[in-house]
């Protein structure tokens, strides 16, 4: 099985607890990176959820979003005032403006700036503890589930991609002796166009050298060799981002050799061939794990 890197998902729990909602997204990265936004309240779990992530993604950039409610119908308000430090506070706002001439009245919200006025009431961590392990295990696979089933895509048209230079290869191998014999004739009819007389074993010696040259048969079993290891590592799956892209590599090598060598049309148009098909097969490499 490959992944892919690229994948979203969305889970929610809801409970006596209250109501929680967990967001992943996953894109490309060339390590692995967490992004992770958790509410003030789950913010103690931090390194916890980033653990999880890591031991089931190993590659990627994931941006985690969580957001917690608590339940509507909970007894009582969900925010709590700290009456007798209120009180302090007008009593002392009301000394104070005894000693102004104009003073201004002072509203409620004036009192609610006061840090420690204001307080949120706490929730049971012990209990959402086990909620938040629950739900961000839950994200994670439905995440690696879509990775995978992007990954299964790709690695179908990888696999296309091989077969298609597997069928450029098998033109280049079926066309080289009559390009090697059509080759041997026009350098011959050279020969004899400019009258030069070689001794026959010079000639044989020369021709040997030209067919060399030429030939790209070596070429041509090293692709081969490149694409089964491809083949070899897809049905291996794993992260396997980083070995196919010096697969590619080397498969691109090969093409701009082949190209360089070609004295025929065919294998002109199977070295280009080949360059577009890796490139294709590169783009979508950048996306899998």
């Amino acid at each position: 099985m490959i992944y892919s890197m690229t994948a979203f998902a969305r889970a929610q729990r809801e409970g006596e607890w209250g109501h929680l909602v967990c967001e992943m997204r996953s894109i490309n990265h060339r390590y692995l990176e967490i992004s992770l936004h958790l509410p003030e309240i789950l913010r103690v779990f931090d390194m916890a959820v980033r653990e999880r992530i890591r031991q089931k993604i190993k590659r990627g950039k994931i941006e985690c979003a969580m957001r917690f409610q608590y339940p509507a119908d909970v007894s009582g308000s969900m925010l709590e005032i700290n009456e007798a430090y209120a009180k302090e506070l007008c009593s002392a706002a009301e000394k104070i403006s005894k000693y102004l001439d104009n003073p201004s009245a002072i509203s409620p919200a004036d009192i609610l700036r006061f840090s420690g006025v204001l307080e949120t009431r706490e929730a049971n961590l012990e209990n959402l503890e086990n909620e938040l392990f629950v739900q961000i295990d839950q994200t994670i696979d439905e995440l690696v589930a879509a990775r995978a089933r992007e990954g299964e895509e790709l690695k179908q048209l990888f696999l296309q991609r091989m077969d298609a230079m597997q069928q450029e290869i098998a033109k280049v191998r079926k066309a080289l002796p009559d390009i090697m014999t059509a080759q041997r004739e026009k350098l011959l009819k050279r020969f004899t166009d400019v009258k030069l007389d070689l001794d026959p074993t010079r000639l044989e010696q020369e021709m040997v050298m030209f067919a060399q040259k030429i030939d790209v048969a070596e070429e041509l079993e090293r692709t081969e060799t490149h694409i089964g290891e491809v083949r070899r590592v897809l049905k291996q799956g794993g992260p396997i981002g980083r070995r196919m892209d010096f697969l590619l590599q080397e498969l691109n090598r090969e093409a701009n050799t082949l190209g360089s060598k070609s004295t025929d049309t065919v294998i002109t148009h199977t070295a280009i061939e080949m360059k577009v098909l890796i490139e294709q097969v590169r783009e979508q490499v950048q996306n899998i794990e």
